[in-house]
């Protein structure tokens, strides 16, 4: 008797798409339910639980930057549908899943030519393009917010799972938050990302120094730094007599993240996702340079839970942080309510809500066309 048809896994590019197809794998592995992955050669670099699985590569493009390289990723673009095809025919899938991204979007053309159902992940409040590109073939769209900019609020299409985040993470979500009381350390974790840690280099020091002396001497500062940074920020802290650990990359993030009584960063959907799922309160400042916008819609949204304190990149200078961070540090019953409004807002159980709506495509009454009969 043959097995069940494995579910196709369509991703790659950056970690902000892959993390949630990896969650998605580990939720489906732990069901039964075979998957196999299609991406494109960014997929080579993969070492977790993905690469352990069948991996059928195609060719991949974001149509960007000059005339002359958006007529290449077309033609990649067209080539990666073919693969995709061939891929999809050898495979039989029962389903197919798109994470957004271009690496997705031929896989995603190929399923819906080939009349198979499929389905998406939006990680942030904005549905990206490459999902926008493949949407009228999607038969689900699982959302991480309660409302996706570019997806009709009545779209009965739309399931609200959240954006899965990793086993360390989920692990921590009955971490108990306390607000610093008065003449308290305060622990402040700084972290921007590859996007983020130049600005934050000089802004954050600055708006440091300039605090009253008193509540300088309460600080504790975790801080990601560029390698090229790190000693000039280093220099700053300690001439000010402020403990500070600084490191391009803390690979015990989640545990930093749980230690701290108030976080400042960039609004990443995976950022946003963990910090909702630890339960931590944050100032944000969405990189202004991010696809539509969607770092400042994700922001936005935590802002409206009572979650977070948005400063827009142009508004982000030492003079406004400094404001912000005395007055949250003064105020702790309003960290708390924070924390509390961001762990509220977390969804610890994403993968297994998008394994459940991955269910709803697989079963045997759902036809292609997403009719229930």
């Amino acid at each position: 008797m043959a097995g069940p048809r494995p579910v196709v896994l369509a991703t790659g590019g950056t970690g902000g798409h892959v993390f949630p197809a990896e969650a998605l794998a580990g939720e489906l592995e732990a069901r039964g339910v075979p998957f196999a992955l299609v991406t494109d050669a960014r997929g080579r670099q993969w070492q977790g639980a993905l690469a352990h699985r069948p991996i059928h590569y195609i060719h991949s493009a974001s149509p960007s930057g000059s005339l002359s390289a958006r007529l290449v990723a077309l033609l990649l673009l067209g080539a990666g549908l073919f693969d995709a095809w061939r891929a999809l025919g050898r495979i039989g899938p029962s389903a197919v899943v798109g994470f957004g991204g271009y690496a997705s979007v031929p896989t995603m053309l190929a399923a819906r030519l080939r009349r198979m159902p499929a389905m998406l992940h939006e990680q942030n409040a904005v549905l990206g393009k490459a999902n926008r590109l493949v949407l009228g073939g999607a038969v689900r769209v699982a959302t991480s917010f309660a409302r996706t900019r570019h997806l009709a609020a009545g779209d009965a299409r739309t399931r609200l799972v959240g954006n899965p985040v990793r086993e360390p993470v989920r692990a921590l979500r009955g971490a108990t938050y306390r607000a610093p009381g008065p003449g308290r350390v305060v622990d402040i974790l700084i972290f921007g990302g590859s996007q983020g840690a130049a600005s934050f280099s000089q802004v954050v020091p600055e708006a440091i120094l300039s605090l009253p002396p008193e509540l300088r001497a309460r600080l504790r500062l975790v801080q990601q730094c560029r390698p090229e940074d790190i000693e000039g920020v280093r220099r700053l802290y300690a001439q000010a007599r402020i403990v500070a650990d600084l490191a391009p990359f803390f690979p015990d993030l989640p545990q930093r993240l749980a230690s701290a009584h108030l976080v400042i960063g960039r609004s990443g959907a995976s950022t946003v996702a963990e910090l909702a799922a630890i339960g931590r309160p944050s100032i944000l400042i969405p990189y202004p340079y991010a696809a539509d916008d969607h770092q400042m819609a994700n922001a936005r949204a935590f802002e409206a839970a009572g979650a977070c304190i948005v400063i827009p990149q142009a508004d982000f200078i030492p003079a406004t942080l400094a404001a912000q961070l005395a007055a949250l540090v003064a105020a702790p019953h309003r960290l708390d309510e924070m924390a509390r409004a961001a762990h509220a807002a977390g969804r610890p159980d994403a993968a297994a809500r998008l394994a459940d709506v991955v269910g709803e495509l697989i079963s045997p009454t759902l036809t292609p066309s997403g009719v229930v009969v």
